[in-house]
């Protein structure tokens, strides 16, 4: 019954993903709504997962300095990988969440010098803060309310000086310490007067006080009556300053009493409550009921005109008024009416992210699971209850204990590279975690030869050696792996963890049975170099000066879809221009350069001449090159899109060309039959 009821001030566990880790929250109140539900408003905590990567640096270097100088036990890598989910940021942002997602109780506390980081891993919902965040500024600070207890927040009691004995003092210990920085005595309890005495002179203070009010014109307009006037003369300022009126003039009255009444008239002193105005202690209330006693924020966003000192001088003297009495009054009467604390019961529905095992009522997240994968947080086999856990394209799953603690700590009790997926599969991609030149080749305005020189700085050699354990899971674990959907989609990642697993499990079964091998016979790369360089021979290169003849014929030629729908050349079809030229297939259909048939009622253009790009060596990725000749152009011409596809397939085999289209000494197919006539009303000229 305890443990189900809630009150303001606890620490709570808020659900509000079946998937993501718990929220932690401070209950702040708890109010009923109009249809009877209840609403808490709660003060939000952030975990490190909700912050970005450069506050997340910032707290590591500050939680070094505190081990340094608190001298924290050695802790080894996996207790300071859970130790980071055991630390939170409070903030100063409130939100309402319904009460009915409140999932238990936790414990958040200050983390002070004295306490030792290991005690928080050893007792359960226990968490930490020692910063707060600000999630509008995106900024870390350290909290205010920090607890000075340490060696070095003790005063040094110096030792104290010997005494003389005798006569003289010669024998006793002088002092040389610089009296300027002492404390200075401003009232002596062993003085002279007796105590009526020293009560007649405070009265004497308070009635100069009160005539000091009356002769000046801004206190009579605050204070308008004698009794008001009477009231602040008779403040603490006035007795401070008549009790050190009597310690500087060594207690003698006649002195004291001269100095209260100077030459220019009597001492007015005024405090903070009287140099405040009404409209300012307006703010201060408003500024208080906003902030709490945080006076920094206080003078940052209320009252800047005001010094620190001020402030907080003047909440202490607003404290002994009426004004606050019925202030506490008034937040008495309103706390009474608002719900002191609710009862939840225990949440008791199954998790949508529960794995459902093979036998039972499929359609949940557990469909599609493969056998043998191991939890991703401890890596074991065998769990009560399973959970579907991070990318569902990975399909990893965590434990019953393991989920439990992703849910509390909101991460694995192992560092693994998974937990950063899953906490990115719902964000943005970033760029943040690329170099300066990668960044930039990834910028679509980049062209690719630019690209291709920022990464040429970072390029490093590596290489990727297989284990005897992962070349036998390629052959046994063939259906768990699919290598061929595998290769088709390399982007997909590989659970390597749950074929590895899988693989030890049937890998005594398997050696019983020798795998069947069988062997491709491969030509060697010097036999295949030979016979490409032999069908496409390199061109000879012109010398310098000499002219190439210009074949005006070739480039007018149309050379793909692009000339075909491109702007027309031939609008008025007279004398000076030359009709399209149409290359004409077996089947008596044109076609285009490309082995398409051309639709019918299209009329092919001349596009301008461009200059060829020539291939340069140095941008080859191997040290052959093979140059295309007229030749092989005319050969891809006569191919189909099918057959160029089937040969890109499988370029170690020979290509097959159907006879029945001869080829011209010019490299263009020749006619076999006469085209059929286009939907246009234009000619159409075929070429020998």
């Amino acid at each position: 019954m305890a443990a189900n009821m809630y009150r303001v001030g606890d620490y709570v566990y808020f659900e509000n993903s079946s998937s993501n880790p718990y929220l932690v929250r401070r209950i702040e109140e708890l109010n009923k709504t109009a249809n009877g539900n209840v609403e808490a408003k709660v003060v939000c905590l952030f975990r490190r997962r909700d912050i970005s990567s450069s506050l997340n640096s910032l707290a590591d270097s500050n939680a070094r300095e505190f081990e340094e100088e608190s001298k924290q036990p050695t802790m080894t890598e996996q207790q300071r990988h859970q130790l980071k989910h055991r630390e939170l940021f409070l903030s100063r942002q409130f939100e309402s969440l319904p009460a009915t997602h409140i999932r238990g109780k936790c414990s958040v506390t200050l983390l002070n010098e004295t306490d030792i980081l290991g005690q928080y891993l050893e007792k359960e919902d226990c968490f930490f803060y020692s910063l707060v965040f600000d999630p509008v500024q995106k900024t870390l600070l350290a909290d205010q309310g920090e607890i000075r207890v340490g060696c070095k927040y003790q005063a040094e009691i110096p030792d104290r000086l010997a005494e003389g004995w005798g006569d003289s003092a010669v024998h006793g210990e002088s002092d040389n310490r610089n009296q300027q920085k002492m404390e200075m005595k401003v009232w002596d309890p062993d003085n002279p007067l007796t105590d009526r005495q020293i009560d007649q002179f405070l009265v004497v203070a308070r009635a100069v006080g009160t005539f000091a009010r009356a002769l000046d014109c801004s206190s009579s307009i605050r204070q308008p009556s004698l009794h008001m006037s009477a009231a602040a003369a008779s403040r603490d300022i006035t007795l401070f300053h008549a009790m050190d009126t009597l310690q500087r003039n060594g207690y003698d009255l006649a002195k004291a009493m001269s100095t209260l009444v100077p030459q220019g008239g009597p001492v007015l002193c005024r405090d903070e409550m009287e140099e405040w105005s009404a409209s300012e202690a307006m703010l201060f209330e408003e500024a208080l009921e906003k902030y709490g006693k945080d006076f920094n924020d206080i003078r940052q966003d209320f009252l800047p005109w005001k010094s620190l000192a001020s402030i907080v001088q003047f909440y202490y003297m607003w404290k002994t008024t009426d004004r606050y009495i019925q202030q506490k009054r008034l937040k008495a009467a309103e706390a009474d009416s608002k719900l002191k604390q609710v009862y939840i019961p225990t949440y008791t529905k199954p998790n949508p992210n529960q794995i459902i095992s093979v036998g039972s009522k499929p359609g949940m997240n557990g469909a599609g699971f493969q056998k043998g994968l191991t939890c991703e947080s401890c890596h074991t086999t065998q769990s009560a209850q399973w959970y579907a856990w991070g990318p569902p394209n990975m399909q990893c799953r965590l434990c019953a204990s393991c989920w439990i603690y992703w849910k509390k700590y909101g991460g694995l009790k192992t560092p693994t590279q998974l937990e950063g997926a899953a906490r990115s599969a719902s964000e943005p991609h970033s760029r943040g975690h690329l170099s300066r030149p990668e960044a930039q080749s990834l910028s679509p305005y980049t062209t690719s030869a630019s690209r291709a020189k920022l990464l040429a700085k970072n390029r490093q050699t590596f290489l990727l050696q297989t284990t005897r354990l992962t070349r036998l899971a390629r052959r046994l674990c063939r259906d768990v792996l699919q290598p061929r959907r595998a290769a088709r989609r390399p982007y997909a990642p590989i659970n390597a963890n749950a074929i590895k697993a899988e693989c030890s499990i049937r890998l005594p079964k398997a050696a019983k049975t020798p795998l069947k091998i069988h062997p491709l016979a491969r030509l060697p790369l010097a036999a295949i170099v030979k016979e490409l360089a032999a069908q496409a021979p390199l061109k000879p290169k012109t010398p310098r000066g000499t002219k190439t003849p210009i074949n005006r014929n070739q480039l007018s030629q149309s050379r793909g879809l692009a000339g075909l729908v491109g702007k027309r050349g031939y609008e008025g079809g007279g004398e000076g221009h030359r009709p399209p030229r149409v290359r004409v297939g077996a089947s008596g259909l044109p076609f285009s350069a490309n082995g398409r048939p051309l639709a019918a009622g299209l009329r092919t253009g001349a596009p301008p001449a461009s200059k060829r790009q020539k291939l340069n060596p140095a941008d080859a990725p191997n040290p052959v090159v093979f140059v295309a000749t007229k030749d092989t152009r005319a050969l891809r011409k006569a191919l189909t899109h099918l057959e160029l596809r089937r040969a890109a397939r499988r370029p170690n085999l020979p290509l097959k060309v159907k006879p029945g289209l001869p080829l011209r000494p010019g490299g263009a197919l020749a006619p076999s039959a006469p085209p059929h006539p286009a939907s246009t009303s234009e000619p159409i000229v075929l070429e020998d």
